[in-house]
């Protein structure tokens, strides 16, 4: 998963916007085959109490929840690209759909059962065009093995 603090965010799919938020973190979410949902269960908790944001004091001791801040999660496959050769990335180490699909509700259900603030989505498998405005710029790879 790729987490950016943003400012505010926003998908759409055919110029329709689709999820959009403001303060919060833009979640690009990716699984592997070998995912299962205790790892889904973690990012949530970890997405959730991860201490990116400034306090008073201009330290990044708060998080998304202390801040009040939103979720736009957007599935990213292509996260799980392998360049290590040839020109064109393998993507064999992503999951397919059958897989992902029912992971990625789960994460989002799980955000969304845990936070106060709001959980937005893109759509999974569609071409999507993602907006940000970067906070920071604040951006962490989470991943869990």
């Amino acid at each position: 998963m790729l987490l950016q603090r943003v400012a505010r965010a926003a998908v759409r799919v055919d110029e329709r916007t689709i999820g959009e938020i403001g303060r919060g973190h833009l979640l690009f979410v990716g699984f592997r085959s070998e995912d299962r949902v205790e790892q889904v269960a973690w990012m949530a908790e970890k997405v959730l109490g991860l201490r990116v944001f400034p306090d008073d004091e201009g330290k990044m001791n708060r998080s998304v929840e202390d801040v009040a801040g939103d979720l736009l999660v957007v599935s990213q496959f292509t996260l799980y690209g392998d360049t290590r050769k040839g020109r064109r990335p393998s993507f064999v180490g992503a999951a397919p759909p059958e897989i992902a699909v029912p992971l990625y509700e789960q994460f989002v259900d799980a955000l969304r059962g845990r936070t106060g603030g709001r959980v937005e989505t893109g759509e999974f498998g569609a071409m999507m065009d993602v907006e940000l405005v970067n906070q920071g710029p604040v951006t962490l790879m989470l991943e869990r093995e």
